[in-house]
């Protein structure tokens, strides 16, 4: 059931309105912020006043209703105190990964035709200003950060500053204004970061946005009681409903962690009960939890193993929708005492679970999971449909599925597999780009996902590959690489992994090794060598391929692996061979390695 108090808000600023003005709120924490002397609390009335504060400044400085304002910073309360005063003036913020190059800032800031644009700091700011004479909307910058900063062009600001300039904003011109919005008015433009060809602005509504928040709340029941560490940039969709709006509604309190470097550590200081994640991290603990038990005694590696496996068998009977025998619920609860409670520990404890999206979820990372006592809640979505489009229920778990359709969303299966979509969720279409809006959503109100799927049995859906990222053999064949991959990236030794066969006899897969695995690997073989020795090892090419070939072994002949390379650099954000939101740029992969791919084939 919703919060009483959804009923009254059908914008996001009669969102901050309605959660701001709460008698028993005002003093209460709305946000948690990572400083040097601990965690610093933000109560409502603070957050509530400022914002106010910050919108009459940028009204001051001529932002009016429908202009854009770009965003390039890292989380912080500043980045949503900043983001509610744009929408209440009827203003349009675009916000972007702070990991972004100048040169692409510039692309999204000028498509966009922003007049003014947020920046976190001197290096964010330092980025525009090099940009700043190839914007010409571009009035002023604004840096939350504290300081003196010098302009060259274009007028430079701090945060505090346009604040004061504000101070005098009455809270009845502020509520006016905020009246004013539309559930068909847009209220960001976010850019897709894609794997491939040029960003597109997708706008998102009102109506879109709030239809999500509520859809949300009631499938992952976040409510109160919840603490959410933030991580995700809020410039990613999944973040800004979670962390972002959801959060806000439902009165939980956010935290944000300094970098995925904190996270650890703001784990076991803010001990939180919810997270939004994308499956890097999962895999990231996953890693870290096996590479400490490989340093154990033997003794205590066979209780791990046997606790885990004990954890998994009860997992997949429950999600199987079948009765855990009472002998294995005794088991459980033994590795639960010896083992389980000791890694929940290091996440703060009162975890219950993880929101995942972004990218599939590997199975056996999933099942680990659950057989630990923590829960991955898998979603579904686009940024396209503000985002989220599907995901687990609480009592149904079923892990290599994302859930059923969300309330008020309608999903189908086309003939040719892909998933089309139609909901109060779906974008208003790409900025400034009636064609790709038109392609993307037909006729009839369907929007096209782009994604590969099916219904199981219980009506859960399961995504099983991009549709641009099937490819097609010489032999004719197609061949889907996600569940390739998933597979292979089980192997102790492999951190990342690109599978390629698109026109090719066979397929071959571009691997990223786990490095401290292979340095161990490499130790108890009396070596000492760099990553770039390392993976030319002959002895090395050949455990990992054994290993490849094992866990293929249930594929069909054309999808396994014949051929493979090592490669002693990692695919991340800054060699431009990730998305800010990790997932792989194939194309750019490929075009980076085609020499090595092409000796695959000789």
């Amino acid at each position: 059931m919703l919060p009483q108090h959804f009923s009254a808000f059908a914008t996001i600023t009669q969102l901050f309105n309605v959660v701001t003005t709460m008698p028993d709120l005002q003093e209460r924490a709305v946000y948690l912020s990572s400083t040097d002397n601990g965690w610093q609390e933000t109560c409502y009335r603070d957050f509530r006043q400022t914002t106010i504060s910050f919108a009459g400044g940028l009204h001051a400085l001529g932002i009016r209703r429908g202009d854009t304002v770009g965003i390039a910073a890292e989380n912080s309360v500043r980045w949503m105190q900043a983001d509610f005063a744009i929408v209440a003036l009827g203003g349009i913020d675009v916000p972007v990964f702070p990991t972004l190059t100048a040169e692409q800032e510039r692309y999204i800031f000028d498509h966009s035709e922003c007049r003014a644009v947020v920046v976190s700091n001197q290096f964010q700011l330092s980025k525009v200003q090099s940009i700043e004479e190839r914007l010409p909307k571009l009035e002023f910058i604004i840096v939350l950060q504290p300081g003196d900063y010098a302009t060259k062009n274009v007028s430079v600001l701090s945060f505090d500053a346009v604040v004061e300039q504000g101070a005098q904003t009455t809270e009845e011109w502020f509520v006016e204004e905020c009246n004013k919005a539309a559930e068909d008015d847009v209220v960001t433009i976010i850019y897709t970061s894609g794997t491939t060809g040029i960003p597109k602005g997708v706008m998102l509504t009102n109506k879109n946005l709030v239809s999500n928040v509520k859809s949300a709340t009631d499938r992952f029941e976040i409510t109160r009681a919840d603490t959410m560490l933030s991580y995700l940039p809020l410039c990613h969709s999944l973040e800004r409903i979670g962390a972002g709006y959801t959060a806000f509604a439902t009165l939980a309190t956010v935290a944000f962690a300094k970098s995925i470097d904190h996270i650890a550590s703001g784990m076991l200081e803010v001990r939180p009960t919810l997270m939004t994640s994308v499956p890097r991290l999962f895999e990231r603990i996953y890693a870290r939890v096996h590479n400490n038990i490989v340093k154990e005694s033997p003794a205590k590696q066979r209780i791990f193993s046997w606790a885990v496996k004990t954890g998994m068998r009860c997992v997949e009977l429950e999600h199987a929708g079948r009765r855990v025998p009472i002998h294995l619920t005794i088991q459980r609860n033994i590795a639960d005492k010896l083992v389980f409670e000791k890694i929940r520990a290091r996440t703060g404890g009162k975890l219950r679970a993880f929101i995942s999206g972004g990218a599939a979820l590997p199975r056996e990372i999933g099942l680990f999971f659950y057989a630990i006592g923590i829960d991955i809640l898998e979603g579904y979505g686009l940024t396209e449909t503000a985002p989220v489009l599907a995901g687990i229920r609480w009592d149904q778990p079923c892990i290599g599925t994302v859930g059923p359709a969300l309330k008020d969303v309608t999903l189908r299966i086309a003939a040719d597999g892909e998933i089309l979509a139609k909901g109060p969720n779906v974008m208003k279409g790409y900025f400034k780009d009636e064609q790709a809006t038109a392609e993307a959503i037909d006729e009839e109100g369907w929007f096209h996902t782009g994604d590969i799927g099916m219904f199981d049995e219980r009506g859960n859906l399961k995504i099983t590959d991009r549709k641009k990222h099937i490819f097609v053999s010489s032999g004719g064949k197609n061949i889907a690489p996600q569940p390739i991959e998933n597979t292979i990236l089980q192997s102790k030794f492999i951190e990342q992994v690109v599978l390629i066969g698109e026109k090719r006899d066979y397929c071959s897969a571009l691997i990223v090794p786990d490095f401290d695995i292979l340095k161990e690997w490499a130790a108890k073989q009396g070596l000492q060598a760099e990553n770039s020795e390392l993976v030319l090892l002959e002895q090395l090419q050949k455990t990992v391929y054994k290993d490849v070939q094992t866990l293929l072994k249930d594929f069909s002949k054309y999808e396994k692996v014949r051929r493979l390379t090592l490669l002693d650099e990692p695919f991340t954000v800054e060699n431009g061979m990730m998305t800010p939101t990790l997932k792989i740029k194939r194309k750019v992969v490929e075009e980076r390695f085609a020499d090595i791919i092409d000796e695959m084939y000789k």
